[in-house]
C-alpha cells in the first residue's frame, strides 16, 4: 500500500500486481490509447517513414544479381551486404550473436528501451501505421471505445470491417516482403504470378505470415511487447539507476493534484494528475509509478505532459529522458563518461564484427589427406601423399583455380584437370597428390603450405601436414 497525498489529503493506492492489460479476474484490458501530437511524435512518424521505405525498398537492391539482405533458413543460405553465407560460415553468425547478446545489454545500460521506442518494428508498425489507420477509420480513443460499447448497427459493421479489412491488406503486403527476405524477390514474384500449384509451399507460407501479421497488430498487439518479447523482461536486469529512461519527475511532480481557487501553488507539485500520460499511453502504464516493464519508451506520455504544463503556462520536463539518479539529485540528463564507454564499446564490436563480414573469402577451401593411406614412394628419391579439396564457391560466376606449393622443393599432381572449375554456389571435390623429396622429409610430419591460385593470383593459403617415414626408415633408406 502507499500514501499519495491530493489536496493535502491521504489517499490510499494499491500497486499494481499484475501487467496493465490484464485485470483482476485475469481478462483483456483492451487498451484505447489516445493518439499522441508533440516534437517526439512528429520526430517518431518522420523515422518510421524512413524505417518504412528502408524496409519495403530492400528487397528490391541487389548487388552482382543477388539481394542485399536474404535469410533463407530452410535452405541454410544467408546474405548480408551481397555476400553470400553457407553452413560452413556459422562460426561467423556465432560471433554475430555473441556481439548482438553484448551490444544488447551495453545499449540498453546506457540508452534504456530506446530501440524499442524508436526502431522496433513491432512498434513502429503497431504505433505508425496499424494504429493510424484505426484512428482514421474508427476515430480516436474515445469514438473507439463509444462504438466498442454500441450495438450492432450498420454503421458500426461498416467501420469494424473497413479496419479489419485494412488491417489484413497491410498485413498481407508486410507477409509478402517478409518473404521476400527468406526467399528473395525474383521467387516471390513466380509465387505471385505463377500457378498456385507449382508453389504450394511458398503459397502456404505467404498465408501464414499474413494471418501471423493481422493477429498480432488486429488482437495481440501491445501484449507482443509486454507478454512475448524477452526484452521487456530483462530490463529489470539490464537497467540500473544511471540508464536512460522515460521518467517522471517526482520530485517536481509531488504532491500531484489540481490546483483550486485560493490554494497556493506552493502547497502542491506541478502534476495536476490529469491522466494524459496515461491515456496515451500504448501499453496502459501510469509512467508516475517508475520504471515498469510494459515501458517500451515511446515518449507519448513526453509529449502529452508537455502539452498540459505549457497550457498552465509551466516549464516543460515533468515527464522526460533521464534516469533515475537524475531524477533524484535534479540533474539534467548528461551524457556521461559511462554512457561514452559503453557506446565505444558498442561501435567497437560492430566494427569487428565488420571486419569479419567483409574480409570474409568468396572461395571457401577445405584440404584434408586421404584418410587411411600412407604415404607412397615414387621413384627411388621421392615420396607421395594423397590429399582431397573440396573448394565451395560463394560467387554468382564460375570460377577456376590452381592449387601449387609455397616456396617449397616438390610439386603438385592433380588426378584429372590441372585447373579446378567451380560452379556458381556450387562445391567441387579434387584430389591431388603432393610430391616431395626425401631429403627434404626430416620428420614424421612434416608441414607444407599450399597456394590456392586464381588467374595467377594467390587467394588462399592453406597449411597442412604431409606423412613421411619414420626416422629409422628413413635413415635406411
Amino acid at each position: 500500500m502507499s500514501q499519495i497525498i491530493h489536496h493535502n489529503e491521504p489517499v490510499t493506492e494499491n500497486f499494481r500486481d499484475r501487467i496493465a492489460t490484464v485485470n483482476e479476474k485475469g481478462k483483456r484490458n483492451w487498451i484505447y490509447a489516445y493518439q499522441p501530437s508533440g516534437k517526439f511524435y512528429r520526430l517518431r512518424t518522420v523515422l518510421s517513414i524512413g524505417y518504412f521505405l528502408v524496409f519495403f525498398g530492400l528487397p528490391f537492391v541487389q548487388i552482382n544479381g543477388r539481394p542485399l539482405f536474404q535469410f533463407n533458413i530452410p535452405a541454410a543460405k544467408f546474405i548480408l551486404f551481397g555476400k553470400i553465407f553457407w553452413p560452413q560460415d556459422f562460426f561467423i553468425f556465432g560471433i554475430t550473436m555473441i556481439t548482438f547478446v553484448f551490444f544488447i545489454i551495453l545499449f540498453t545500460a546506457a540508452f534504456g528501451r530506446l530501440f524499442c521506442g524508436w526502431a522496433c518494428p513491432q512498434t513502429n508498425f503497431m504505433e505508425m501505421m496499424f494504429r493510424k489507420v484505426e484512428f482514421w477509420i474508427l476515430g480516436d480513443a474515445p469514438a473507439q471505445r463509444q462504438l466498442a460499447a454500441a450495438p450492432w448497427t450498420t454503421q458500426k459493421v461498416v467501420k469494424v470491417a473497413a479496419k479489419h479489412l485494412a488491417f489484413f491488406a497491410l498485413a498481407f503486403i508486410i507477409a509478402n516482403f517478409f518473404l521476400s527476405y527468406i526467399i528473395g524477390m525474383k521467387e516471390l514474384e513466380k509465387i505471385i504470378t505463377e500457378p498456385i500449384d507449382q508453389h504450394v509451399g511458398g503459397f502456404f507460407a505467404l498465408c501464414l505470415f499474413s494471418g501471423v501479421f493481422y493477429v498480432v497488430y488486429a488482437y495481440f498487439r501491445e501484449q507482443a511487447c509486454t507478454v512475448v518479447c524477452p526484452y521487456g523482461r530483462l530490463q529489470s536486469v539490464l537497467l540500473d539507476k544511471n540508464s536512460m529512461i522515460v521518467a517522471y519527475d517526482y520530485k517536481r511532480g509531488e504532491p500531484r493534484g489540481h490546483h483550486h481557487k485560493g490554494e497556493e501553488a506552493t502547497e502542491l507539485g506541478d502534476c495536476i494528475d490529469c491522466h494524459q500520460c496515461v491515456k496515451v499511453c500504448p501499453t496502459g502504464i501510469d509512467i508516475r509509478n517508475g520504471v515498469q516493464m510494459e515501458c517500451v519508451g515511446c515518449t507519448a506520455c513526453i509529449d502529452a505532459c508537455d502539452h498540459i504544463m505549457l497550457k498552465l503556462n509551466k516549464p516543460t520536463g515533468l515527464i522526460r529522458y533521464a534516469s533515475e539518479n537524475a531524477i533524484a539529485e535534479g540533474n539534467p540528463l548528461r551524457y556521461t563518461t559511462r554512457m561514452k564507454l559503453y557506446t565505444a564499446l558498442c561501435c567497437l564490436l560492430l566494427l569487428i564484427l565488420s571486419f569479419l563480414l567483409f574480409t570474409r573469402k568468396d572461395i571457401d577451401v577445405t584440404i584434408i589427406r586421404t584418410a587411411g593411406m600412407l604415404y607412397q614412394e615414387r621413384g627411388a628419391d621421392s615420396i607421395t601423399n594423397l590429399y582431397t579439396v573440396k573448394l565451395i564457391n560463394k560467387t554468382t560466376s564460375e570460377e577456376k583455380v590452381h592449387i601449387r606449393l609455397e616456396n617449397q622443393p616438390g610439386r603438385i599432381q592433380m588426378i584429372g584437370k590441372e585447373e579446378i572449375t567451380i560452379p556458381v554456389e556450387g562445391l567441387s571435390t579434387a584430389s591431388f597428390f603432393v610430391v616431395l623429396p626425401i631429403a627434404e622429409i626430416k620428420n614424421r610430419k612434416t608441414p607444407i603450405h599450399l597456394q590456392i591460385s586464381q588467374a595467377g593470383k594467390v587467394i588462399i593459403e592453406k597449411t597442412t601436414n604431409f606423412l613421411g617415414p619414420l626416422g629409422e626408415e628413413h635413415s635406411e633408406k
